[in-house]
């Protein structure tokens, strides 16, 4: 377990080199990230290259002890560059090229600039090759799907949609062009989605625009990473994910990639409402699951954020150190803490580091301190894994598909897996987010939220998991896209009609209003959002409506398929529900229940095949007390405990 911070040598005058490492040393700092923004200090001018800044401030944390990762620069070209093939800056989807001023402003796909950063990669990569302290390299910065609209990407487009459809013919059919007189006549009248808000626009359009936005940054990602490997095949190369406006399909990006890394920012505020789902832990899993593997959190939050935005509140006491330590116990092996000063020029003055401008130790620094020195001490978990009876599928096409088609106020997509995550994880279970093709034998429960998209792949792996014994939970606004992102002329959940034994002949998207529902043992929740009115065929009803409208109509349904079960939600509750639902499953799949964990805190189960380690952490503002089952060793205070008392945001590990 490695704590690493981000850091700037270019930023800052070089008789302060020397003293920061000094520091880092004696602080337990085991890695640092720099060079991803100093493309125009390393080559000024064209063709001319300048390592030696780099070389020194490397030299001086390798004295030190401390491990690099270099990030190549491709983020922020060179003025002069833009300068002398302005093609290749980014056009908006209004068809203008995008003000220059601040970063990102590439399109990935210029053949222009894709040269010049191959150029880069290449002279940079291969002065490193033979420098030990360098172990990883980091492409780019928060890769974005590469929302570029210039003629370079139309045509690329144009060329992607014809391989994949054959012909006109073929684009007109699957986009549904008949519509508003769209149909195609010629390859040229193809364009991306405009700037108009995505609602009004073909769905069709803009799911294959997200698809190809997200191929040519994965494109380009692999591009960069075959020249890495070309020098340094045995050192691993990454990218640092975030979600964004743009965000892409991160299956897709990190695929040929060796790991995930995560730019990792959990709320500082906390909002006192059940169904408020701010923990990390969600994004944490779903990161170790894109390829179902450790992560490294490549920007960890150090102290108020602000620069894009008003200043946040700042940090609580122990939330740097427990924010860090509940990523390394959902399974990130190093993290890296933006950034160990805060700027004292640019944009990012007041996104906070470690350190303040002053740069006098402030509480957060001795606190960082500490948490190296925990971090040391869980070193245990160093060759354990996580592993899991739960898993929820994430569909990067769905979420975006509902995006484009919002379905009714405050439906969200993200919000409905995080729900069942909570509920889940209340009860002290692992849970896997992983993709809707991953394997999903190992799993006892697969919850399965709005497959909105529906794939052939990953339908026959639903229907194979059922088959085979499985337990599914499918939910409300399943089935209704077909591959193209077209409405499917059949009952819903269409495909997936068979395996729930139930269809839904009316639907009605009641947006904030609300109404109830009675479970089989006569606990009656509230739901919102969405009703589903359903016939059964074979299945039986778990849950029905009680509100007049809806009265004793079929709510949720629970249907025997082969050696399994499906169950359908069809509408949106509360977190009450989901965690009443949870406990059922987990009673009925016989998955370990921890009973009575105070709100707010979370615990992770991670082996190495012969021992288990238990990791608590009290993600709220108030104290926690926990009665063990038994006495266990604790790996913090090295005693053994039969009850924990957490104080906010703190972590415990016992052996089991």
């Amino acid at each position: 377990m490695r704590i690493g911070v981000d850091y700037y040598p270019e930023q800052w005058d070089k008789s302060m080199w020397q003293k920061d490492a000094e520091l880092m040393a004696r602080t337990g700092v085991k890695v640092v990230r720099m060079g991803e923004f100093s493309w125009a200090r390393i080559e000024s001018e064209d063709g001319r290259f300048d390592f030696s800044w780099l070389d020194e401030v490397i030299s001086i944390f390798a004295k030190h002890m401390i491990k690099v990762v270099l990030g190549l620069p491709t983020n922020c070209p060179p003025l002069w560059l833009y300068e002398k093939y302005p093609q290749i800056i980014r056009t908006g989807m209004d068809g203008n090229k995008v003000q220059l001023g601040i970063r990102s402003h590439r399109c990935l796909n210029s053949p222009i600039f894709r040269a010049y950063a191959k150029r880069m990669a290449d002279a940079m990569v291969s002065h490193f090759t033979m420098n030990l302290t360098v172990i990883a390299w980091q492409i780019d910065n928060e890769l974005r799907a590469n929302m570029c609209a210039c003629d370079v990407c139309r045509n690329r487009f144009r060329e992607w949609l014809v391989e994949k459809y054959d012909d006109l013919n073929g684009i007109n059919e699957a986009f549904g062009n008949v519509v508003w007189g769209g149909e195609y006549s010629s390859i040229s009248q193809i364009q991306p989605p405009s700037d108009y808000p995505d609602a009004w626009q073909n769905p069709s359009l803009c799911l294959e625009w997200y698809r190809f936005t997200s191929f040519s940054t994965a494109d380009f990602a692999n591009d960069m990473m075959c020249v890495v490997k070309k020098h340094c095949p045995k050192i691993p190369v990454t990218t640092n994910a975030g979600f964004t406006e743009y965000t892409p399909d991160f299956y897709k990006l990190f695929d040929m990639l060796d790991f995930v890394s995560y730019n990792n920012y959990p709320p500082v505020k906390i909002y006192d409402y059940a169904d408020y789902y701010y923990s990390h832990a969600f994004h944490l899993d779903l990161m170790r699951g894109l390829k179902e593997q450790h992560f490294w959190v490549m920007e960890q939050l150090s102290g108020i954020t602000g620069g894009w935005t008003p200043m946040s509140s700042g940090l609580k006491a122990g939330m740097l150190m427990g924010y860090s330590l509940q990523a390394i116990i959902h399974g990130a092996d190093t993290v890296m803490h933006f950034r160990w000063r805060t700027a004292l020029k640019g944009a990012e003055q007041f996104n906070h580091g470690i350190l303040d401008h002053s740069n006098i130790p402030n509480r957060r620094f001795f606190e960082f301190s500490e948490l190296c020195k925990k971090a040391e001490q869980i070193s245990v978990l160093d060759n354990t894994v996580i592993l899991s009876d739960i898993a929820i599928l994430y569909s990067p096409e769905s979420e975006k598909a509902l995006e484009f088609q919002p379905q009714t106020e405050n439906f969200s997509y993200i919000n409905q897996l995080k729900a069942f995550h909570s509920a889940f994880t209340r009860f002290g279970a692992n849970v896997d987010v992983v993709a809707p093709d991953t394997d999903l034998t190992r799993y006892k429960i697969v919850v399965a939220p709005s497959l909105f998209i529906i794939n052939k792949k990953e339908t026959e792996n639903i229907y194979r998991y059922v088959i085979n014994g499985g337990t599914l939970v499918l939910t409300t606004r399943s089935g209704v896209k077909d591959s193209n992102n077209n409405c499917i002329m059949e009952a819903l959940p269409t495909v997936y009609k068979e395996l729930i034994g139930a269809e839904v002949y009316e639907y009605n998207p009641i947006g904030n209003d609300v109404c109830a529902i009675k479970d089989f043992a006569d606990n009656e929740f509230i739901c919102s959002q969405w009703c589903d009115n359903m016939k059964l065929t074979t299945a039986k009803a778990y849950a029905e409506y009680v509100s007049d409208e809806y009265y004793s109509m079929p709510a949720i349904t629970l249907n025997k398929y082969c050696n399994g079960f499906a169950y359908y939600i069809g509408t949106i509750c509360r977190s009450d529900f989901y965690e009443s639902f949870a406990s059922n499953l987990m009673r009925q799949t016989r998955i370990p229940k921890l009973k009575d964990l105070p709100k707010g805190v979370e615990v992770t189960t991670r082996t190495n095949g012969e021992e288990e380690y238990i990791c608590f952490f009290n993600n709220s503002e108030k104290k926690a007390s926990i009665s063990l089952p038994k006495a266990m060793y604790s790996i913090m205070s090295l005693t053994g405990k039969e009850k924990l008392e957490l104080n906010p945001f703190e972590v415990e590990v016992v052996r089991k």
